[in-house]
């Protein structure tokens, strides 16, 4: 009887996963410009000076390089060619070139005509090239230059990238760093490495950076696995979580904990009642202070109106008259999508509550796989107050823009105990140009990245005597009790 010895091979993936759809959050890109945005149909887009529709772009895969045409349509840029041989001819130095504005011959009204023609900036850029007296006399490095300047200017090239961490994180640093509390992309990554996140984890994260860390750490856990988001204010910030497009099995692992009541989680004196009551009171506040504003536009609006009104002006005692008449008729409308709006929100609090619910049962477990700190508040009292939550053996990652509160962050934990490997460190990046013949370190670079605090959990004399953390302080006197007790070495003495 033959036994096959050949393994099952893994289904592939749908090649439709791979193709753009109608719906899907994607990334722009032209040149070393970034934009996230939503695929839909016969919406307007703009970007870089540009406006656009996506239209075409469905049904291609990601990657996929357009060019923008007359009425904003997309097409489908075919493979660069080889240049021409005139392009090839090029000069020994650049001393003699001067640039006086007289070199080209084509004016700013004639390239506006070609592109009322509709000719494409490929064809406007060969023109430039043909009607420039010193271009053949340029290097061949000037000449590369002078061609990717004005393919910059004049062509409308864009590629459609899938999101990731990498792309959206590089996105948010150059256009929009202080939403992300200037975290460089690579200060990210050294914190998903050091924070071991990875599938079937139990994570708990701290961080105001727009959701861009909750993010990434769902992307690299893959689905599997829950993450504890702890969040200031009202609400927890996703703006771009959502950018990544994750499908809904993702978001059902997310659990949010407001950070006020983790004090009282940890003094064992949270309950149920403590979140339906603040869900009341939120939803009477907001009644009273919208009928207070309701009453308030009133008024100031019939102020204004007897204001305007002139009383030898006729025609404005009429116009004074028909005006309050208006929100008479819509009176019962209003009413109507009020009450809506009402019992809507009353529906989303109860889903929230019941969502701090379940992540107060994993919290009070404290038995987490590791801790994410990234936020504009100070380190110390946030993570002094979280490490409560981990289990021994874990570890623990913050970051802040600054040293000084990591130094403070850094003492304070070595005065409390109950961690080893603590780390301080920063990242330190520099891009480089690889090109033929001139590679070297670009003039420009980054400042600064932020700073990483890391380290390891374990068990403390004080989180042995927590009865919460029986189960693990057991557990390491029954590996104490294993250990065989050191033998005694006897000291033979000499005889002087």
């Amino acid at each position: 009887m033959e036994v096959s010895t050949e393994q099952p091979s893994p289904q592939s993936p749908h090649p439709r996963d791979h193709c753009i759809h109608d719906g899907d959050f994607v990334v722009l890109k032209r040149e070393d410009v970034f934009k996230a945005v939503q695929v839909q149909r016969r919406k307007k887009v703009t970007f870089e000076k540009q406006w656009f529709y996506l239209d075409n772009a469905i049904g291609h895969s990601y990657g996929s390089t357009f060019e923008v045409s007359n009425g904003g349509s997309l097409q489908l840029k075919k493979k660069k060619e080889e240049p021409t041989s005139e392009t090839k001819e090029a000069g020994t130095d650049n001393r003699n070139i001067v640039d006086d504005g007289k070199s080209q011959k084509l004016t700013q009204d004639d390239i506006k005509a070609l592109k009322d023609k509709g000719i494409k900036g490929e064809e406007i850029v060969q023109q430039l090239i043909e009607n420039s007296t010193t271009f053949r006399d340029k290097t061949e490095f000037a000449q590369d230059k002078y061609i990717k300047k004005k393919k910059k200017k004049y062509e409308a090239i864009i590629t459609i990238l899938k999101p990731s961490t990498r792309i959206l994180s590089i996105m948010y640093y150059a256009r929009e760093p202080g939403k992300i509390n200037h975290m460089r992309y690579d200060t990210l990554a050294q914190m998903l490495t050091l924070g071991n996140i990875r599938a079937g984890n139990k994570m708990i994260v701290m961080e105001t950076c727009s959701g861009l860390v909750l993010g990434a750490m769902m992307e690299r856990m893959g689905g599997f696995g829950s993450i504890i988001q702890l969040y200031p204010g009202d609400g927890p910030v996703r703006a771009a979580t959502a950018c990544f497009g994750f499908p809904k099995s993702f978001l059902s692992a997310i659990y949010e904990f407001p950070l006020n009541k983790v004090n009282s989680l940890l003094n064992g004196t949270f309950s149920a009642e403590m979140l339906s009551s603040e869900a009341k009171d939120s939803t009477l506040v907001e009644e009273s202070n919208g009928e207070h504003k309701e009453k308030q536009i009133s008024e100031q609006a019939n102020e204004d109106s007897m204001a305007e009104a002139p009383e030898s002006n006729p025609e404005g005692q009429r116009t004074m008259e028909i005006v309050p008449g208006e929100p008479e008729n819509k009176e019962p409308k209003e009413k109507g999508n009020k009450r809506d709006y009402i019992q809507e929100r009353q529906r989303r609090q109860e889903e929230q509550r019941k969502r701090h619910l379940e992540a107060a049962a994993l919290l009070a477990e404290r038995n987490a796989d590791g801790l994410i700190v990234a936020s504009r508040f100070h380190p110390t009292p946030l993570l002094l107050s979280l490490l409560d939550f981990v289990a021994p053996s874990r570890p623990f990652v913050v970051y802040c823009q600054y040293k000084e509160p990591l130094l403070e962050c850094y003492t304070k934990l070595r005065e409390r105990g109950g961690v080893i490997n603590l780390r301080l460190s920063e990242t330190w990046l520099r891009n480089y140009q690889v090109l033929p013949d001139r590679s070297h370190p670009k003039l420009l670079m980054s400042g600064g990245g932020g700073f990483l605090l890391s380290g390891f959990t374990v068990v403390s004399d004080s989180l042995r005597a927590d009865p919460s953390l029986k189960p693990w302080a057991s557990t390491v006197d029954s590996h104490e009790a294993e250990e065989p007790a050191a033998k005694k070495q006897k000291c033979v003495g000499s005889d002087s």
